[in-house]
């Protein structure tokens, strides 16, 4: 469980590393189930018998599984503000996908704070530079600028 600090303490931790995430198996299962939510049902990630006779020798995750699988990552390296009401997914900059993550493979999260900002009394936007490395692979699946707003509760 990630630790928590006061929000005012937030801005002191931009350019610090945050512990990895633990990992994470991406299962067949967790495959399929996503290509249902999203209606993506391409044969590379669901398909293991023609999958196999494609470059990567059998399924792959969905490139937007494994950002979506970024909320919960994050979260459990990054400390949490106290005193706050909320906290949301308030986008993302600089996406990019460099290897994909087969089925069977695991992946965590590598974060750094990159910058803290109050955009308004008691809303902080906080964007985090994530990397998501794959076990026993050199280039990770992903490279993202994740933004998250965390709303103070009102006193």
């Amino acid at each position: 469980m990630a630790e928590t600090i006061s929000i005012a303490e937030y801005p002191k931790l931009v350019g610090k590393d945050l512990a990895p995430s633990p990992w994470l198996e991406i299962s067949q299962e967790r495959v399929n189930q996503f290509a249902d939510a999203t209606n993506d049902h391409q044969f590379i990630h669901v398909d293991p018998e023609r999958a196999s006779q494609t470059p990567f020798g059998g399924t792959i995750a969905h490139g937007y599984l494994t950002l979506s699988l970024l909320s919960d990552m994050i979260a459990a390296s990054r400390p949490i503000p106290e005193g706050i009401a909320m906290g949301l997914n308030y986008g993302s900059d600089k996406v990019r996908y460099l290897a994909p993550v087969k089925v069977g493979q695991r992946i965590r999260a590598k974060s750094k704070i990159a910058s803290v900002d109050e955009k308004r009394p008691g809303q902080w936007l906080v964007k985090t530079a994530v990397t998501v490395e794959i076990e026993n692979e050199s280039t990770p699946a992903l490279i993202a600028e994740i933004l998250s707003m965390f709303i103070v509760a009102k006193k």
